[in-house]
């Protein structure tokens, strides 16, 4: 059968680790293992500080290894998950009067947060460029929609949509300096992982990645952690407290160096009881109950960071159950602790050695140890699923990627440094109304998203890359200014129907731009002030249908009377509204009924009488026997010179004066002015008057009832 033999190392804070694992047909089987620890502080947080050294201790492991087993040229290594910096960012993208929401503008909004995550890990380490750190994942912590979460964004609508997100990364120079330390040791990169996916592939497979489960790897100087949900890994972190934080607090409680405290930390975790010889040389023998009793502050400590950070990766609540591996995850009593902090069955925090790796046995050993499982993931890792460089091309600019994960698009414009926020097209210039008295800005057109093509043909952020991909990224256009009109804002504001004298009248709305009348399709520009309204008076109606004349009729009627002004109301017309008397700047409402009631003619006579002035006397009398009325005019009414009579019209205004007569008795002689005399053909001139069958005389006064006769004598002819 077919044999293939894997070299792996695990270049760690304390020590390098090699291991030799056979695969056949699948299985593997651990052959030998190698610790050599570095003789100086070359390692600091899983970043290669001093190539030299640490490519020194990797070669003393080679070499060592060389002589059981051959020859060995490639090897497989693991970036240090300690070295991967975790940043919580968020994005807003404004929406308002845009259409719906697409995965394409979710998947920007997502983005733009990653590279703010990205920004703000080159921040802290003081690097100029974000580029210089490879997304090694991302998840959504929670949409929000106005300001309130929701569960997905796509299709919705709104003023504004914003993401939170949690992501990793690695620094390049990490895997620069790993890479450099290999070749100075005479080795080539056979494959390359990251070592929390590298614990993570081992002990816990893609079908158990639904659940929501962590892995904490204790080391010497850190705690690495990775977590997973929903079918994949979701973070990454970790936490500067690790199996040294044990040792200095033994060191501490018992006056040991480091050295023999970390030596007696081990005895500790192997035996019941470890013998001990303080810095002033006194030995005793301390029991493991004793010992935890008195570390016990350190034990706490070390579990609270890790579930603190647990927690935040874990959007502020507990997994379901953690995994503890590496030499530091046999701390007495830390998973009782570590499941009390997270409020976790006991049964839920477990130590897993390799163990619980499947398809994997020791050669030569029975020790199936919790610090061996990270250096084996790595083995078996890299192997199965290497991470390897990818080069594609942004607008002809050449990106290296780092392939911890499935790539896209997106991670390239990532790598490539493109700002997302910027890839859109600003938004045109807006408007800043007055609007009844309200200040309205209108934003001018949105801006077009960005055109992506690869190899191309038209992608999207999501579509998958692979080796020599070329994309090309076109920033959207600009969006044009605002352009409204009138009419745009007239909807707020409903027309209605009145009717005046049985007709029906269409109101529209009133408008006036900057002080003057205007049409409804009119445009608007900035600083334009707008008044509409829909508040209808009657004496709008009555103008805009040629009826101001109702409004003339309307005027108090009065004249001017011997120099003094008198009002006459029942000479002025009546406006109407649904039967009832109305001002002119009464506030019509729909289907309102506008009459008009017009007033008496104003005639010199009837303003007379209202005014209780007699213009003449009168008697009635009786001539030849008939009825006669005979008047004699008492008071003369004068306009502008002009007299008046009983008939004549007056205007409102007019200046009356008067001028009186003295009042003289009705005579006989008086009814000629009334009466017609006809005398007989054959009269011969001799008459004689009578009153009330008495003879009288023409200057004979005369009196209301009064009889009135005057007979004609014949002529002699006649009397033959």
């Amino acid at each position: 059968m077919e044999q293939s033999k894997i070299f792996a190392l695990d270049i760690g804070t304390r020590s390098v680790v090699g291991i030799i694992l056979q695969e056949l047909e699948g299985k593997y089987e651990v052959i030998d293992v190698l610790s050599i620890e570095h003789k100086e502080r070359a390692m600091l947080d899983g970043q290669i500080h001093d190539v030299v050294a640490v490519s020194e201790v990797i070669q003393d492991v080679k070499m060592q290894l060389e002589r059981k087993h051959g020859s060995l040229k490639r090897v497989c290594v693991a970036a240090a998950g300690r070295a991967l910096k975790t940043e919580r960012a968020s994005a807003v993208l404004p929406i308002k009067g845009k259409p719906e929401l697409t995965k394409e503008d979710v998947l920007h909004l997502e983005l733009s947060a990653v590279q703010q995550a990205q920004s703000t890990a080159a921040e802290q380490a003081q690097e100029s460029k974000s580029h210089h750190y490879y997304c090694v994942g991302y998840s959504v912590l929670y949409y929000r929609l106005d300001g309130e979460e929701i569960g997905n964004l796509i299709d919705q609508q709104g003023n504004e949509a914003s993401v939170d997100i949690i992501a990793t990364f690695l620094p390049r120079v990490v895997v620069e300096s790993l890479i450099s330390a290999l070749k100075r040791a005479d080795l080539e990169m056979e494959a390359l992982t990251l070592e929390p996916i590298a614990a993570i592939n081992v002990l816990i497979p893609p079908s158990m990645r639904r659940l929501n489960v962590a892995l904490v790897d204790i080391g010497a100087g850190t705690s690495d952690i990775a977590i997973t949900d929903a079918g994949t890994v979701i973070a990454y972190g970790m936490v500067p407290v690790a199996g040294d934080e044990i040792t200095e607090a033994l060191s501490d409680q018992f006056l040991l160096d480091f050295p023999l405290a970390e030596k007696a930390k081990k005895e500790l975790i192997a035996n019941g009881s470890i013998s001990i010889e303080d810095i002033l040389g006194f030995q005793s023998e301390v029991t493991k109950e004793d010992a935890v009793e008195k570390i016990g502050y350190s034990i706490d400590r070390l579990g609270e960071e890790i579930t603190n950070e647990l927690k935040r990766l874990n959007n502020q609540k507990s997994p379901k159950a953690v995994m503890l591996v590496g030499g530091g995850s046999l701390t007495p009593n830390l998973p009782k602790v570590v499941a009390e902090k997270l409020g976790l069955p006991e049964n839920r925090v477990a130590i897993r050695g390799i163990d619980a790796i499947q398809n994997i046995k020791l050669h030569d050993t029975d020790y199936f140890g919790p610090e061996l499982v990270t250096p084996i993931g790595i083995a078996i890792a890299a192997k199965q699923s290497p991470v390897q460089y990818m080069t594609t091309y942004v607008n002809e600019q050449p990106i290296r990627l780092f392939e911890v994960k499935s790539l896209t698009v997106g991670d390239s414009l990532l790598a490539a440094g493109l700002q997302f926020n910027k890839m859109y097209g600003k938004p045109g210039l807006g408007l800043v109304l007055t609007v009844n008295q309200q200040a309205i800005t209108v934003p001018g057109y949105h801006g077009e998203p960005p055109e992506f093509t690869k190899n191309g043909q038209s992608c999207s952020l999501d579509d998958p890359i692979t080796n020599e991909d070329r994309i090309t990224v076109v920033k959207g256009k600009d969006g044009l200014p605002a352009k409204v009109t009138i009419q745009d804002f007239m909807d707020s504001v409903p027309s209605f129907t009145v009717f005046v004298d049985k007709k029906k009248v269409f109101l529209d709305t009133f408008i006036e731009k900057n002080g003057k009348q205007a049409k409804p399709s009119d445009p608007l520009f900035d600083g334009d002030r707008l008044t509409l309204s829909n508040e209808f008076t009657v004496e709008h109606v009555l103008r805009s249908n040629r009826l101001e004349h109702w409004l003339q009729k309307m005027k108090p009627f009065y004249i001017t009377l011997e120099g003094k002004e008198i009002f006459f109301p029942p000479l002025t017309g009546k406006l109407l509204v649904n039967g009832k008397m109305v001002r002119p700047s009464h506030k019509l409402q729909p289907n309102d009924k506008i009459t008009f009631e017009e007033a008496e003619i104003p005639s010199w006579g009837k303003i007379a009488t209202r005014k209780q002035l007699s213009l003449e006397k009168q008697i009635q009398v009786f001539f030849q026997g008939a009825p006669l009325s005979l008047s004699k005019e008492t008071v003369s009414a004068f306009r502008n010179g002009e007299k008046l009579t009983a008939d004549s019209v007056l205007k409102s205004g007019d200046e009356i004066r008067l001028t009186y007569k003295e009042a003289t008795p009705f005579i006989f002689q008086d009814i000629f002015t009334k009466a017609d005399v006809d005398i007989p053909k054959h009269s011969v001139g001799n008459y004689q008057l009578l009153r009330n069958g008495q003879p009288s005389a023409f200057d004979e006064p005369i009196e209301t009832g009064d009889t009135l006769e005057i007979n004609f004598q014949p002529s002699s002819k006649n009397l033959k």
